[in-house]
């Protein structure tokens, strides 16, 4: 998906949650801008990860829906950061490191929020689609790295996992109307490292899920 049809699902979702919030007889809908704090891994038995530290910024939008629940749209951009890890030489022998990737990602969530105590305290889950870059290593120096477990995959080999994501996230936000903190789980459904599999490696059945967790911040206008 390019960035261009990133931008018009943006626009398109902005404009329903716009005419869902005008509906409900409370008139509050905001506009505000995020930031935070990643943890990301890839749960998997075909790779020995080690969860990496990245970053977020985006916008998002509330509004009320009907009764106790909000609605929530937003679009993010992500710098996530995993840890492989991996040696000079086969089965972990030779000087063993845990090799760095960094992954670049775009973001569209559509999230239903349930107020436990409305503009302060609510539960927050739904869809998110996942655009990402390639898993790129941080350093050369390690691109001849070969990973534990295997005798041949290197760590350069292992770069192009799948694109595009679909995941679920649950979490809970806490605060105020023009400001909240939240604390959001993110689980990838899609086979992220589903890619690998027509590479001609070893192994033939990669299989791998994302896991993120994200601390983050809101100031609305």
């Amino acid at each position: 998906m390019s960035l261009k049809n990133i931008l018009f699902v943006t626009l398109v979702v902005l404009f329903i949650q716009k005419s869902l919030a005008q509906r409900n007889y409370d008139d509050y809908n905001r506009i505000g801008i995020t930031g935070g704090l990643t943890l990301f891994d890839i749960s998997t038995s075909d790779l020995t990860t080690e969860q990496g530290q990245g970053f977020e910024g985006g916008f998002t939008t509330r509004g009320s829906f009907r009764g106790p629940f909000d609605l929530i749209f937003g679009i993010s951009f992500f710098n996530n950061s995993i840890g492989v890890k991996g040696s000079v030489g086969a089965n972990g022998t030779g000087d063993t490191q845990s090799i760095k990737y960094q992954i670049q990602a775009a973001q569209i969530g559509f999230l239903g929020s349930y107020n436990i105590v409305k503009h302060h305290l609510s539960l927050e889950f739904g869809p998110i689609l996942n655009v990402n870059g390639k898993m790129k290593l941080d350093s050369d120096r390690y691109q001849d790295y070969i990973l534990e477990g295997y005798t041949a995959l290197r760590a350069q080999d292992i770069q192009d996992v799948n694109p595009i994501n679909f995941r679920v996230a649950g979490g809970l936000t806490a605060g105020f109307k023009s400001f909240r903190v939240s604390a959001l789980y993110q689980y990838g459904l899609t086979n992220m490292l589903g890619k690998l599999n027509d590479k001609g490696f070893e192994k033939t059945s990669f299989k791998g899920n994302s896991s993120t967790l994200i601390f983050s911040g809101t100031l609305y206008f």
